[in-house]
């Protein structure tokens, strides 16, 4: 075990906060059985108390610790896509807290795919509540500098994994209610998970428990952002222009006009490579001191179904 797990694991069974890396983003861990440990994780993030939390575990033989009644396509999806970015919603363990489900009768979980999370949750042996580290509802970390940017101090330590591989939370399936429904878009699309259940499963419909990532409002810089069309992109910048206003802007292609007042960070145009850099561009952007974020809609296709999620969600903020 290294110097940094063997600390890490001491400060979460102290009760203190540990960020780590996930291949989505960057968690803010906490030990998912202790109460007083969960609480300093919503005090840190300004997190609403109702809202639930992901516990991230060692392996897929931690399930019936965490959850009850779980259903067979529950071991399949996780034998094919766990480790990985795939949270499933299952009926709670009665002995899982409150503050974890958010009063819910029912629980997220995820074996995430980062070396140093598994090597941080096998040394811990247990489940480590952990949603993304930063202020509720701002643009999530992707870095161990951006925790350190928005969090500070609040965190015990925070454990460098490097820069996310796949940059945009895990997609969230539902299997609490007899049925399978996507409840957040991630990089696992609902064709991949069709090929192991059978079907491709409806996103959303009905009651549905609350999960994280979920309101209208989530992913959002300070600095308002709006999505635009391509087509509407070089009017949106010319009416910036026009009116002296200084303009940031992420899109595909290369800047076509030279001026200083335009801040333009261009964006891959695959839809994992643009997912992997999507917050960090944004926090880009968002510092960039500029009046609005004007970010180019990216296709209507069901490969980028996560990212037009979290941009939709970003500008409604």
């Amino acid at each position: 075990m290294s110097a940094d797990i063997e600390k890490a694991v001491a400060l979460l069974r102290q009760g203190e906060l540990v960020a780590f890396p996930t291949e989505t983003v960057y968690g803010l861990g906490a030990d998912a059985g202790n109460p007083s440990a969960v609480a300093k994780i919503f005090a840190a993030k300004g997190r609403p108390a109702d809202h639930p939390l992901i516990v991230h575990l060692p392996g897929d033989d931690h399930l019936e610790r965490w959850a009850c009644d779980i259903p067979p396509a529950a071991y399949e999806l996780a034998e094919a896509f766990w480790p990985g970015p795939l949270t499933l919603i299952l009926k709670r363990h009665p002995d899982v807290i409150d503050a974890v489900t958010g009063g819910q009768d029912t629980v997220g979980l995820r074996v995430p795919g980062h070396p140093l999370a598994l090597d941080l949750l096998r040394a811990f042996g247990g489940g480590v509540a952990a949603p993304s580290a930063n202020r509720f509802g701002r643009i999530s970390p992707t870095t161990a500098q951006h925790v350190v940017d928005d969090l500070g101090a609040a965190v015990a330590l925070v454990l460098d994994g490097g820069a996310c591989r796949v940059g945009i939370e895990s997609t969230i399936v539902d299997l609490s209610t007899g049925r399978s429904r996507i409840l957040r878009p991630g990089m696992i699309s609902g064709a991949d998970l069709g090929r192991v259940l059978g079907r491709v499963p409806p996103t959303g419909a009905g009651d549905m428990p609350r999960v994280s990532g979920s309101l209208e409002s989530h992913y959002a810089p300070r600095t308002p952002l709006a999505l635009v069309q391509p087509d509407v992109l070089i009017f949106a910048v010319r009416d910036a222009l026009a009116n002296d206003e200084r303009l940031a802007v992420l899109a595909p292609m290369a800047c076509p006009i030279a001026d200083q007042r335009i801040v333009w960070h261009q964006a891959p145009s695959e839809p994992a490579a643009f997912a992997r850099e999507l917050y960090a561009s944004l926090r880009l952007l968002d510092a960039a001191g500029c009046a609005r974020i004007v970010v180019q809609k990216p296709p209507a296709a069901d490969a980028w179904r996560a990212v037009n999620d979290r941009l939709q969600r970003a500008a409604a903020g």
